[in-house]
Parts: C-alpha cells; sequence; structure tokens
C-alpha cells in the first residue's frame, strides 16, 4: 500500500466507525444530551472535530473558505460566532441551538471534500508549510486577536501536520470520547 492510500483510508476509516458505533446505536434524538456526570455531548463533539477538520484542510491548507459557511444558517447557528465549536469546552448556545440533523450534512460534506482532496493528493505536498495564519484570518475570517491559541498552535506546521492531526487524529481521540459518551448514555451494545 502506497502512503497516499493509507492516509485516505485512514480518513475514511472514522466515518465507519462513527457510523458502527455511535450512530447505530445512539438515536440521534440523544446526540445533543449532557451525559451522566456532565461533560460534552456526541453532537458538540462531532461539530467541534469536523469544524477543526474543515478549517485545516479546506482552510490553512487549501486555501478556501471553510464549508461551514455553507451550512451556518441550516445547523441554527448563524447568529453565534464564526468561532462557536472550536474550543474543547462545549458551549450551551452551540449545543441549544444546533440543529442535529443537518449537522449530518455538514459533517458529510466535509468528509467528503476530504477524501476528495485526499484521493488526488500528491503526497511531496505534504512537506509544504501553508501559511495558515493568515488564512485563518483572510479566508475563514478569524482574527488572530482571541484565537491566539489556534493561530499559534497551526503556524510553521507542514501540510502533513494538518492531515495526520486534525484530519484523522485529532477525529480518532474525539470518535473514542464519544464511544465513551455512548456507554455513559446507556447506549453500549456489549
Amino acid at each position: 500500500m502506497n502512503l497516499q492510500t493509507w492516509i485516505a483510508s485512514d480518513h475514511a476509516t472514522i466515518a465507519t466507525r462513527f457510523e458502527a458505533a455511535i450512530a447505530a446505536h445512539v438515536p440521534i434524538g440523544l446526540w445533543k444530551q449532557t451525559p451522566p456526570g456532565g461533560g460534552s455531548c456526541i453532537a458538540g463533539m462531532l461539530l467541534h472535530m469536523t469544524l477543526h477538520e474543515d478549517l485545516a484542510i479546506n482552510t490553512a491548507v487549501r486555501n478556501e473558505a471553510p464549508i461551514i459557511d455553507q451550512h451556518r444558517q441550516l445547523l441554527g447557528i448563524d447568529h453565534l460566532a464564526k468561532s462557536t465549536g472550536l474550543s474543547e469546552t462545549e458551549d450551551p448556545r452551540l449545543i441549544e441551538a444546533l440543529n442535529v440533523e443537518h449537522l449530518r450534512l455538514y459533517v458529510e460534506a466535509v468528509t467528503t471534500a476530504t477524501a476528495q482532496w485526499l484521493s488526488t493528493l500528491d503526497t511531496s505536498t505534504l512537506d509544504t508549510v501553508p501559511d495558515a495564519s493568515a488564512r485563518l484570518e483572510h479566508t475563514a475570517g478569524l482574527a488572530v486577536e482571541g484565537f491566539e491559541w489556534l493561530h499559534s498552535m497551526w503556524s510553521g506546521k507542514p501540510t502533513t501536520w494538518f492531515v495526520q492531526w486534525e484530519a484523522i487524529g485529532h477525529r480518532h481521540g474525539h470518535l473514542g470520547e464519544m464511544v465513551g459518551i455512548r456507554s455513559r448514555l446507556g447506549r453500549s451494545p456489549f
């Protein structure tokens, strides 16, 4: 297996695992429910990890507007700041407003866009270092002020980091958390 195929395959497994481990066992009506003991809900975590992938791959790497710009109104979050959902801390206003039915469409759009890009990826571009901070500010409208943590975390990173972490590793990590939430909601099949 070549590197490009491996990367594309690893990215694809996340959506498959989400469907098999979460969507198949937790009804969509429970995705906004805070699990016993507190913490994030499935919907908030799903939006968070998808927004990070969207901004990382589409904006920081590809210098395109984030896909969320086309979905904010249908997600029910167009009245909230563009940054809502980026933080690991769940915003109750986001969860209250979020249209979970449309969330699935946003996730699918981002996953598909990344998968299409990965399917034609020239692996030599993985070593390039995009101007992520400028792209976050000018293409996505996320100024440095207030988001110093994101700009500094993404500045100077090669494309491979955005693929390895934001499009794959970060998503795998949050998927594991969602499995834990599934269990805390009493929806584990085991």
